[in-house]
């Protein structure tokens, strides 16, 4: 049985939407998700410096600023060197959002410079992507644990991650969608049963979810 240790470092006892996780596994440390708001401010990060050396790792599951949105930040100031591994829409949209976040900050606000351009594209070079299902096999340190991700059902390329050693299922599980879509597969989050750790959120608790043909019909109104 492998010694599991999971640490919020921000996105939990409050509103802010965005999140990131240290998970360890024996030897192994994991960042679940990056994420950042467009207020950037650095102290809500501090918890993440602490701790950036000892990543071996980044999973991110959604291709927004909450997810992903403090990776340049990371590894163009605070030395964040471990490889990004996500589905291909996050690759290839979540560097457009980074793009499009960078520009409407300077936009308004010339002298930023808590990450340029530059550290954009220093994330998408140390990126790896995996389909749906995909299996990663770790290596040295890692060896036995296998991360796999699923369908999210909440962004296009959203992922659910499952990462096992041994006998010990993990599931990383935030903004997710247990209901099928038009454009988008629900989650699969059902087909797992009794993980060892279950790591989830509680953001849309008290979201309003209208019925699918009301909405269309909403839609098909303007």
């Amino acid at each position: 049985m492998a010694v599991i240790t999971f640490t919020p470092l921000y996105g939990v006892h409050s509103t802010a939407p965005c999140c990131a996780y240290l998970l360890e596994v024996d030897e192994v440390c994991i960042l679940l998700d990056c994420g950042w708001t467009d207020a950037y401010d650095v102290e809500l990060l501090k918890p993440l410096q602490r701790v950036v050396d000892r990543i071996d790792l980044v999973l991110v599951s959604h291709l927004d600023l909450a997810h992903m949105g403090a990776l340049p930040y990371a590894m163009g100031k605070l030395g964040l060197s471990a490889p990004v591994y996500g589905t291909l829409p996050v690759h290839r949209m979540g560097q457009i959002a980074l793009y499009d976040a960078f520009q409407a900050k300077t936009k308004h606000d010339s002298d930023f410079s808590l990450f340029s351009l530059d550290d954009v594209d220093l994330v998408f070079e140390r990126f790896k992507q995996l389909k749906y299902s995909e299996k990663l096999t770790l290596t040295s340190s890692g060896e036995g644990i296998v991360i796999t991700p699923h369908v999210a059902g909440h962004l296009i390329g959203g992922a659910l991650w499952r990462i096992m050693k041994e006998t010990d299922d993990i599931i990383y599980a935030v903004d997710y969608n247990h209901r099928s879509e038009h454009v988008l597969q629900k989650t699969i989050l059902d087909s797992f049963t009794r993980p060892t750790l279950l790591i989830t959120d509680s953001m849309n608790l008290h979201a309003e979810q209208p019925k699918l043909k009301d909405r269309d019909s909403k839609v098909r109104s303007y």
